[in-house]
């Protein structure tokens, strides 16, 4: 029989695709709705900023309650919270409904994604932990790439209210049901990490998040994330708009945004098991070095190829960071509340990337460029590597 814990990965790669699928498309929506009512587009925008801080913040409690729940019940009620809230999008008529339905309560339920998932997965891996995260993360970026075409589609073949129904029916049936595949850990179930036939432990190995907090290296960890989450939504929203100003048609931007997609999961597939042997840390450092290559060659690029070029390093050193992170909080904290400590991590530093975008457009319109913004990009990326390279594992 297969080892269990490649059915939880199976599970998660499921949760992820389709809660980030149905975050990103949010751009196609948006598009719609600056049609049907004319807000203004910093308003509108507003909304997403307000999210992906939010279900950040959201993630904290999601991880400590995985911990102690498991990720059947934490990723069933969030996917009800995030299916309702783009169920009940088709009835806005005010700009402040999507603050409180897509900003708040869409966030509630997205908070219960990422951390479970990747906190669940660690928890049944130790030797090919690496590659177990970038599997199940994989899911995510495949979504990125796969749903917002059929999001467009939806739009228009029925509307986007419609649309807006049956993306938040289909998210809500989604999660219920392969949570049900979720447990918490294998020694729950009477069975050891990666499959191996020994007697699993009474209690997982591991520090809770008190003692963790008492370690330098989780806020080292902590330092080094936020210093590259904080850029890490700059392409995502203005890639398009710098291929346009660099001369390019809005096509080249699309298929851009696509290849960033794809780099994402070349990196989340590669990154996790090259991190099983070479070790978390010096993946760490490459992945958050390159991508302070890519922020440096977006301030300088102007061709097409040099572009994609870009955009695919990005992408790749992306997949890779968001990859490892999780599989580092297992290496140097152990199993038992991983949970509560990659969602410490995840609303300390993550909520700090909705600050990136907006930055970056306030660069733009001050230097009438986004070379700035880019360089400032790379100084945080190469930050975070010297962090990290620094960063000692804690003695238990």
């Amino acid at each position: 029989m297969i080892f269990y814990g490649w059915r939880v990965v199976a599970a998660a790669f499921l949760v992820l695709f389709t809660a980030y699928g149905a975050q990103y498309s949010f751009g196609v929506f948006f598009a719609a709705l600056l049609d049907e009512f004319g807000w203004s587009r910093a308003g509108l925008a507003g909304v997403f900023s307000l999210y992906a801080a939010a279900y950040s913040v959201f993630a904290f409690p999601a991880g400590r309650l995985t911990d102690r729940w498991g990720p059947r019940a934490v990723i069933t009620v969030g996917g009800v919270f995030l299916g309702v809230a783009l169920a009940a999008m088709a009835g806005v008529t005010r700009l402040w409904q999507p603050y409180v339905l897509y900003g708040l309560v869409a966030a509630i339920g997205m908070g219960t994604a990422y951390v479970p998932c990747s906190s669940t997965v660690v928890k049944w891996f130790a030797r090919r932990r690496g590659l177990a995260v970038g599997l199940a993360g994989s899911g995510g970026s495949v979504g990125t790439f796969a749903l917002p075409p059929l999001a467009q589609w939806l739009v228009s073949a029925v509307g986007w209210r419609a649309a807006y129904v049956v993306f938040g029916a289909a998210v809500l049936a989604t999660l219920a049901t392969v949570a049900r595949v979720m447990r918490r850990d294998p020694e729950s179930m009477g069975l050891h990490p990666d499959g191996v036939l020994e007697p699993p432990t009474a209690v997982l190995p591991g520090v809770g998040l008190g003692v963790a907090l008492r370690a330098p290296a989780l806020w080292l960890l902590g330092i080094a994330l936020t210093a590259t989450w904080i850029p890490v939504f700059v392409p995502l929203v203005h890639l398009v708009s710098l291929a346009r100003d660099l001369g390019h048609g809005p096509a080249t931007g699309a298929w851009l945004v696509s290849a960033l997609g794809a780099g994402a999961v070349a990196g989340r597939l590669t990154m996790g098991p090259i991190s099983d042997r070479v070790g978390r840390k010096p993946a760490l450092v490459f992945g958050t070095a390159a991508q302070a290559a890519a922020f440096y060659a977006y301030a300088h690029v102007a061709s097409v190829p040099g572009l994609a070029a870009a955009t695919i390093a990005f992408g790749y050193s992306y997949g890779a960071v968001s990859t490892l992170f999780p599989a580092a909080v297992a290496d140097f904290f152990g199993r038992s509340a991983a949970g509560a400590i990659v969602g410490f991590l995840f609303m300390s530093a993550g909520s700090m990337a909705a600050w990136g975008p907006l930055a970056a457009g306030a660069m733009y319109d001050a230097y009438g460029s986004y070379a700035p913004a880019f360089q400032l990009s790379a100084a945080c990326n190469l930050i975070a590597a010297l962090v990290i390279g620094v960063t000692r594992m804690p003695r238990r």
